[in-house]
């Protein structure tokens, strides 16, 4: 099911004649409405010379956290560790922050430009243990695909 998406992915990074927050916006928009599972999308973006990450653009209700310091949350702990992270249960998790109530689990992926981890895609699923290696390797796609606009 993932894998139809890509070209629509394709098209959405690959339109020039939107500015790269409107693009990765829409990216954003996309896998929220068309994965039943992704109830909110977002990037992450290391913020300047500061050991933190700051929202990007994102679907999904409205989060405070805008900046989040690098190993703390799920999101933390991915800028720093460089792995993906998938957490079937996020009330398992000790370093967890909440964004929501309804939030069952999360996957985040960092994204690399020449190497360096620059930030990375988030997505938050109300439904319990959703995330399979297929998500993980559309959201590897995705961000690689993103990488080259950055």
């Amino acid at each position: 099911m993932l894998a139809t998406l890509q070209p629509k992915v394709l098209s959405i990074i690959t339109d020039d004649s939107k500015t790269v927050d409107t693009r990765l916006g829409e990216i954003c928009e996309l896998l929220r409405s068309k994965v039943p599972y992704y109830d909110w999308v977002g990037f992450y973006f290391r913020n300047g010379d500061k050991e933190e990450l700051k929202l990007g653009p994102y679907a999904g209700a409205p989060t405070d956290h805008t900046i989040i310091p690098f190993g703390k949350g799920i999101c933390g702990q991915v800028a720093v560790s460089n792995q993906n992270f998938v957490v079937p249960d996020v009330a398992a998790q000790d370093n967890y922050i909440a964004c929501s109530i309804t939030v069952k689990a999360e996957i985040v992926v960092p994204l690399f430009v020449n190497g360096e981890n620059v930030g990375q895609i988030d997505i938050d699923s109300n439904t319990p243990d959703p995330f399979s290696e297929e998500d993980e390797r559309f959201l590897e796609f995705i961000n690689k695909k993103v990488a080259e606009i950055l």
